[in-house]
């Protein structure tokens, strides 16, 4: 009888630096994105954010990140994929690990991050399964 995998979940902060990148010719911004994670999710996470804001205030990011270093103890990285939506009337962000992504210690993750902003800091929320 296969063994029932459950849900773990750790906290931390990251710092993050966003250089922009000059397209003129795309209708959207990018920016290259660099991490610095703590907690128990510690390393480095380096990526890139394609966003989307219009006249009236709605906007849009889509971004890829790949992190590298340790979850509870475990070394590996993987591949985070972030779709956020803001609008006069709600928001939502959603960050996922990409399906088979995970190398090392972490081959087998799947999971997602919750991200939230207070005092000019960033703090996670990272739940996850390793099978």
């Amino acid at each position: 009888m296969p063994s029932k995998q459950t849900q773990e979940s750790v906290n931390g902060s990251f710092d993050v630096i966003m250089e922009p990148q000059q397209d003129s010719d795309a209708p959207v911004g990018r920016m290259l994105i660099k991490k610095q994670y703590t907690g128990g999710l510690s390393g480095s996470g380096i990526g890139q954010m394609l966003s989307k804001r219009t006249e009236s205030g709605t906007a849009v990011y889509l971004a890829i990140e790949e992190f590298e270093g340790s979850l509870d103890g475990k070394v590996g990285s993987f591949t985070l994929v972030h779709n956020g939506i803001m609008s006069a009337e709600a928001q939502s962000l959603e960050v996922k690990i990409l399906q088979g992504s995970g190398n090392g210690e972490l081959e087998n993750i799947s999971g997602s991050m919750e991200i939230s902003q207070a005092d000019g800091g960033h703090q996670y929320t990272f739940s996850y399964q390793l099978r």
